[in-house]
């Protein structure tokens, strides 16, 4: 039997580039004793020979819905993803000043428990795709005002590795209790 998105609770660690999102996603996983999802844009960029294009973002979208997807058939109750639509939604409108609506309606219609607004608050690491380092406190404001337009559940994260830890577990613990019947 198929299960449905409602049988799990879904976590999006969410927030400018280099902000502890992977990090939080391996911590949290092992805490919860279950999986997260990868980012699959650093996957998909690290692995092309040019500059991406606007065709690239799209397939890196559609990827993380099947990401979504593929998640609801999996046997763990909760799931963490390391990075989602918004930030691909953000990707599209800053670099290209434009989004595909398919996007816009995957968004709203795909259900996320809690988005982890990481704040961009601990240094900047340099890698072979990272490239907003200088407009990290920029793209913090979008992230929220996006969460905030969708009306979706947020709660930001700052501090060193430990602190980013336990406000995500509390705020984690918080929907769990509210799951629970």
């Amino acid at each position: 039997m198929r299960r449905k998105p409602e049988d799990k609770i879904f976590v999006v660690m969410t927030g400018p580039e280099s902000s502890g999102k992977t990090f939080l996603c391996d911590e949290l996983s092992k805490h919860y004793k279950t999986c997260w999802k990868p980012e699959f844009a650093r996957e998909y960029v690290e692995n092309l020979t040019r500059n991406y294009t606007f065709k690239d973002v799209e397939i890196i979208a559609r990827k993380q819905i099947d990401q979504y997807n593929e998640a609801i058939d999996e046997g763990q109750s909760i799931i963490f993803f390391d990075t989602f639509l918004i930030i691909t939604k953000i990707w599209f409108t800053y670099v290209y000043n434009q989004c595909p609506m398919w996007l816009h309606r995957s968004i709203k219609n795909l259900k996320i428990d809690l988005y982890l607004l990481c704040s961009p608050d601990i240094p900047w690491i340099k890698d072979g795709v990272r490239e907003n380092g200088h407009v990290r406190e920029e793209l913090f404001q979008l992230y929220k005002q996006e969460l905030e337009y969708y009306g979706f559940n947020y709660a930001i994260v700052n501090g060193a590795e430990e602190s980013r830890k336990k406000l995500a577990i509390q705020h984690i613990n918080r929907i769990l209790t509210q799951t629970e019947v």
